[in-house]
């Protein structure tokens, strides 16, 4: 068999495995059709038909039940290879413009640093710096905010000073949460993490977004927690804000309850 034959056999390879990726991601295919493309890309097991069996999370079918099936069945599939995916889901979710079913893939395939060192990669492609539509960075910061770790907390900082005021505010949300859980000697990275951040962003006179210092003072009224050091600039910024909030004797915020 002369090189040439090779080559021509594995151009044709590659050009069925390219027909099968767009069968399964066509939205307006049959979902048998569908189901059979997935199955070759399955069987296939390359990172290329990995990356196909990850788009198939790109879009919505007309029928939900079964849209949800084949979602599933994809997550599954690919979780069930393990930390082979890897590379595979890191070209996926730099190209894609959702993310919750990767990350869902990638707490399955993944721990320890390898984990970090992806979530370190989605930061670093998805930067505080302008984008039309933050939705994804949206997406990732909540992801970051159900995992309380010191390390994790410092990712999520960094979007306290994005261009958009919604990341910013999923940002504090995301922080709140983590330091909510920062109970005991395990918890104090993760407070000193987070903490400072938050009062440094409270008392900003360059953030104009009096809904993101509000939903601070509430945050952290909500948890208890007491602010001596910091109490002179809460109160000075709590009076700025004009709302009924104050300092008890513990130098903790206090927010009248909802009527």
């Amino acid at each position: 068999m002369g090189l040439s034959d090779l080559f021509s056999r594995e151009g044709r390879a590659r050009r069925g495995l390219q027909k099968t990726i767009q069968r399964a991601s066509d939205k307006h295919a049959q979902s048998m059709d569908r189901w059979k493309a997935l199955e070759q890309l399955r069987d296939d097991g390359s990172e290329e038909a990995m990356v196909g069996l990850l788009r198939r999370f790109s879009f919505n079918y007309d029928k939900t039940i079964e849209d949800e099936q084949e979602k599933e069945w994809v997550f599954e599939t690919l979780s069930a290879m393990g930390a082979k995916v890897l590379p595979a889901l890191r070209t996926y979710m730099r190209e894609t413009e959702t993310l919750a079913w990767p990350l869902k893939i990638l707490e399955r395939v993944s721990q320890g640093e390898t984990f970090l060192e992806t979530l370190r990669k989605l930061c670093e492609w998805n930067d505080n710096s302008y984008v039309r539509d933050p939705s994804k960075k949206i997406q990732l910061v909540h992801f970051l905010g159900e995992h309380r770790r010191a390390e994790i907390a410092a990712m999520i900082v960094a979007y306290l000073e994005d261009v958009d005021e919604g990341v910013r505010f999923k940002a504090v949300e995301a922080l709140l949460f983590q330091l909510g859980g920062a109970v005991g000697e395990a918890g104090k990275a993760v407070r000193e993490a987070t903490l400072g951040p938050l009062l440094a962003l409270l008392g900003n006179p360059a953030e104009e977004s009096r809904r993101i210092k509000v939903r601070i003072v509430e945050g952290l009224a909500e948890l208890g927690l007491s602010l001596a050091e910091h109490a002179a600039a809460i109160e000075k910024t709590i009076a700025e804000l004009g709302i009924e909030a104050k300092l008890d004797r513990e130098k903790r915020i206090k927010v009248p309850a909802a009527k």
